[in-house]
């Protein structure tokens, strides 16, 4: 029943011939906060008459169970219902203070890296690949508090590119294989011709190409 009762709500979505309404976008925070959130202005232009909610999530909201409309994603779906489009590849790069970089020596390197909620992810994969036996001295699950601590002068850490610009920081080079991670922008398949979504995956694929 649950399940039936999400599949009205889609079709009524579906349904809408209008600009107008609210639609529910999930997104990892750190790529909500740097790139979507500063250009919501230019939605705003386009459709004054629609309401974004703009949600910051490190988990995968489900768009069956209607928790988003629309998500970002670093991994491709694989549920069959979900149509998906790679928007962007985002690299990664170990990333400290100018000044901390030039004074400390590369064998006395702190890391800055996430909790361990994120221990299985790439990019954490990546950063203690990168420490080797130098020690992970800070933890945080979000990555603009990571940026905050290397700004600082409080380590590194492995930063997509867009928090390191943002954060003034020094990219420094890998000792191994850089990384990079596909986003993807998905959509449930019985709502994404509805002109209010496409609306917003219109404006979500410009945030990447600004």
């Amino acid at each position: 029943m649950e399940s039936e009762s999400f599949a009205v709500q889609r079709t009524a979505l579906a349904g809408q011939e209008s600009y107008t309404g609210e639609v529910t976008v999930s997104a990892p925070p750190a790529l909500a906060c740097a790139l979507i959130a500063p250009r919501i202005n230019v939605l705003r232009a386009q459709h004054p008459q629609l309401s974004l909610q703009l949600i910051g999530s490190l988990g995968s909201a489900s768009l069956s169970r209607r928790e988003a409309d629309i998500a970002v994603r670093l991994s491709r779906p694989k549920e069959p219902d979900l149509v998906a489009r790679k928007v962007e590849t985002i690299p990664f790069y170990l990333y400290g203070s100018a000044d901390y970089v030039s004074k400390t020596a590369p064998e006395d390197l702190a890391f800055i890296a996430y909790d361990e909620t994120m221990e299985q992810s790439p990019q954490q994969v990546w950063l203690k690949a990168q420490a080797g036996d130098r020690p992970i001295l800070l933890r945080s699950n979000e990555l603009n508090i990571q940026a905050t601590i290397a700004q600082a002068g409080g380590g590194v850490a492995a930063l997509p590119y867009f928090l390191g610009d943002r954060y003034g920081l020094q990219a420094m080079e890998s000792v191994s294989a850089d990384l990079a991670r596909d986003v993807w922008l998905v959509v449930h398949s019985d709502i994404r011709h509805t002109p209010s979504v496409q609306a917003v995956m219109n404006f979500r694929v410009s945030c990447f190409e600004s």
